[in-house]
């Protein structure tokens, strides 16, 4: 199942020692004919899965680095279509699973069942939309469903305990954990609940826990990754691509299989 595929990509990593590692990259940033080196770079350099970004107007939930690189893309021309269509040319190469991240909006103008339907047939493995509320879910789960796409729920540090349960029990693939109060981008430090709450999310959740927002160095990468059963970086990573800085983000994937579990 192609659903399983993402959780079980996380599973078999955690079962072999170390945490999953899951980059975000901004689809289409310097041109979508850049898509395939960038991912076949990042399968290569270990990544666990690739979370990758549809560039959108209004991206409420990204910091200056996340919607800069939007931006660059959408000068680009890049839209939802084009980049399933990307993908589907990469579906012999990429042999990890490909999450998407949109928002809302994009998903009702392509349409929900054909936007469903293309991403299995293109090979998405889960969608993250990070604007679409536990309660209307409903809207798309149905179609996601049926077409066999894992819907990736985001859980914050100030969800109430009865709400954690509901999100972790409604989450597929993996779990979303968000780290961080705010926007995504680069954080210095984090608040001190950070590790509470993640053990409260493995306490409570069926699928992976996977730390995200604000993670952007090596020793913050082993730090979540103590608890959490991997880490997603996105920041770290697009400043990292823009640069031609391939090494750190080598160093980056090579931190998360290098952590001694508490």
């Amino acid at each position: 199942m192609t659903r399983l595929k993402l959780q079980s990509a996380i599973e078999q990593q955690v079962a072999t020692g170390g945490k999953a590692f899951i980059p975000y990259i901004m689809a289409g940033d310097g041109g979508l004919s850049k898509l395939r080196e960038q991912l076949l770079f990042l399968q290569e350099a270990g990544a666990t899965a690739v979370e990758l970004g549809i560039p959108f107007s209004d991206p409420v939930a990204d910091g200056p680095t996340i919607q800069e690189a939007g931006k660059r893309a959408l000068a680009e021309g890049v839209t939802l279509r084009a980049v399933l269509e990307a993908i589907a040319n990469l579906k012999g190469e990429v042999k990890i699973p490909i999450v998407l991240m949109t928002y809302l909006n994009p998903v009702f103008k392509y349409g929900i069942e054909a936007f469903a339907q293309d991403c299995a047939t293109n090979g998405v493995s889960g969608l993250i939309v990070p604007d679409l509320p536990l309660e209307e879910s409903p809207l798309v789960h149905d179609e996601f469903s049926k077409h066999d796409l894992a819907l990736i729920q985001l859980v914050s540090l100030t969800s109430p305990l009865e709400r954690i349960e509901r999100i972790a029990k409604a989450s597929e693939g993996f779990l979303y954990a968000v780290t961080v109060t705010g926007i995504t981008g680069a954080r210095a430090e984090f608040a001190k609940n950070v590790g509470e709450h993640l053990a409260r999310l493995k306490e409570v959740s069926a699928v992976p826990v996977m730390a995200g927002f604000g993670i952007s160095t090596p020793e913050q990468v082993r730090e979540m990754s103590k608890i959490a059963d991997g880490v997603i970086v996105g920041s770290r990573i697009i400043d990292a691509l823009h640069a031609g800085d391939l090494d750190s983000i080598r160093e980056l994937i090579a931190a998360s299989k290098a952590v001694e579990v508490k």
